[in-house]
């Protein structure tokens, strides 16, 4: 068969909390694309359509477990560290017996990637999923497979016990079968880790489920330090001393040596003059009055003379100091204080002050508050609102540690733009945003597009990524539904952040938003000074956020 032009687009995710990828299915699940989530989750029990309740033994909050009610077949399950799971979401050729067909499918390549593996396995009538000697006196049960067939889509899948603690299965009812045990590779006599397993299960998924199609295949750093996938180069022993950016760096596959020397000429179209006349004094004028904080200058943004020349400003709320320690950002991490209340009065006041019609509100992580400062947000659009109604609002989140009620308290404030930024591929999250994660950003933006924001994200490039990389990222924001994508060129801000591999040509810039318009975002801002936040009113015009002046 010829290859589809259409690929199939394999993420391994790491461990991701089961309830953040359940957004993230849910959404891939409503757009036009092909994935495979290969990951780990934290201990759940999970309960499908038909569970029985009572097939949970113990309280899951007593042993550290979180409980989840789903929408796929089967009855309760257990996933966690050491098992890998795997979550096509695809198109099923639909007709009779669909569903068997398709669970008959995820089967066959389990049994295909254990028997790579050494070992013999296979079906046991009756009972889905995957079976050590299913025609002997005692089968065991080591694939469980439950899937959601909808609208010619599939979610859910399987999960393959590779060497799970096998106590968390007497916890529970697996599957609703009291009379026929678990088992793991590692009980089975079988060591091999995680990746290794996934790697073997890719192959065979390919074959069977991509019928056809080509691999387009992304990881992330397995449980921070079992890399998968290979860098651009072969990378070298850490020198001493180096930072530790470095070092993720380095095992992300990117030699730090190799990059710009910090005082390397920046190219032309990076050059910009510094124009600090009246406008732009006006603007930091009203920002100092009212003793507020823009990432514009804590940042360092180089757009700052021209915005602030425009009169306009992003606003930073809930202090200058963040709790992170990202491996691109000049914001300075430390121990955040306590917030100012009457910081969000003081945003609105600078709104209309300088006249803003649409007007950005960012902010540190703040990790070490409950609600990751949520609620000061809700605060600062509610505030903007009062004093500004005819003004749009754009907040530029953190991800909040993924805690869903932060979001929705955001979200209830209604922000007519939701931005949060992916900032880099799938690769080099662990480098360049340790504390952050590939899979909970895109979950973050599935759930505000569920709730009905329109929503933004962005990407640097020039740390060490592939083209081909960047296509992928773009197209996972847009298979999460984002509206607006924003791309530009990474900048260093010192020798202690990660360096600059190449910088990108405008030309570059040019056909990344030429392939990023005919993935269907509604707009595409591209170009090495792109920033998240740059031309951000023409951006919510165009997608009709905001009138046009």
């Amino acid at each position: 068969m010829a290859p589809l032009e259409e690929p199939l687009r394999v993420r391994e995710l790491g461990r991701v909390r089961y309830a953040e990828a359940w957004d993230l299915q849910r959404a891939l699940h409503g757009a036009s694309g092909q994935w495979l989530l290969l990951l780990e989750h934290p201990h759940v029990f999970t309960l499908g359509v038909r569970a029985d309740p009572a097939h949970v033994l113990v309280d899951p909050d007593a042993v550290g477990a979180d409980l989840v009610r789903v929408d796929r077949g089967g009855d309760v399950t257990y996933h966690g560290p050491g098992q890998l799971v795997a979550y096509p979401i695809l198109d099923v050729p639909m007709g009779p017996q669909a569903v068997p067909r398709h669970v008959a499918a995820l089967e066959e390549v389990v049994i295909r990637t254990l028997a790579d593996l050494g070992l013999g396995a296979g079906r046991l009538p009756g009972y889905p999923g995957v079976w050590v000697e299913p025609e002997g006196a005692r089968p065991r049960k080591i694939c469980a497979i439950g899937v959601k067939v909808a609208r010619g889509r599939s979610m859910h899948g399987l999960a393959l016990n590779v060497d799970p603690d096998l106590a968390w299965f007497g916890r529970i009812v697996p599957c609703g079968i009291a009379d026929k045990p678990v088992t793991s590779l590692a009980a089975e006599g079988v060591e091999a880790s995680v990746p290794e397993v996934a790697e073997l299960l890719v192959a065979h998924a390919a074959r069977i489920l991509g019928r056809g199609r080509p691999l387009e295949r992304q990881a992330v750093d397995w449980a921070r330090g079992r890399g998968l996938a290979p860098g651009p180069g072969p990378a070298g022993a850490a020198p001493a001393g180096e930072p530790v950016a470095f070092r993720r760096l380095r095992r992300a596959g990117v030699e730090p040596g190799g990059g710009l020397p910090l005082a390397s000429r920046k190219p032309a179209w990076l050059r910009v003059p510094a124009r600090m006349g009246a406008p732009f004094q006006g603007t930091a004028g009203v920002v100092r009055e009212r003793r507020l904080v823009t990432v514009c200058e804590e940042a360092g943004c180089p757009n700052i003379f021209e915005c602030w020349a425009a009169g306009t400003a992003t606003f930073m709320i809930n202090g200058a100091q963040c709790t992170r320690s990202c491996g691109f950002c000049e914001v300075v991490t430390g121990r955040a204080g306590p917030l100012d209340p009457g910081e969000p009065e003081r945003v609105a006041d600078a709104v209309a002050a300088l006249g803003l019609g649409h007007a950005v509100v960012t902010a540190v992580a703040r990790d070490d508050l409950p609600d990751g400062g949520a609620a000061a947000f809700a605060a600062t659009v509610a505030a903007i609102r009062r004093r500004c109604p005819g003004t749009t609002v754009e907040v530029l989140v953190p991800d909040f540690q993924g805690d869903p009620e932060a979001l929705d308290a955001v979200l209830a404030a209604r922000p007519d733009v939701v931005n949060h930024n992916l900032e880099t591929v799938a690769r080099l999250q662990r480098a360049v945003r340790p504390q952050a994660g590939y899979a909970r950003s895109l979950a973050l933006l599935a759930r505000a597009k569920r709730a009905g924001a329109t929503t933004k994200s962005g990407v640097m490039v020039g740390l060490g990524e592939r083209l081909e990389e960047v296509l992928g990222a773009l197209a996972d924001l847009r298979g999460v539904g984002v509206d607006v994508v924003t791309v530009g060129q990474y900048l260093r801000p010192s020798v202690q952040h990660l360096p600059v591999q190449r910088f990108w040509t405008p030309e570059e810039f040019e056909a990344l938003a030429e392939a990023g318009r005919a993935m269907g975002f509604s707009y595409v801002q591209a170009s090495p000074l792109t920033r998240s936040s740059y031309h951000a009113r023409e951006a919510a015009q165009g997608v009709g956020t905001v009138r046009s002046a």
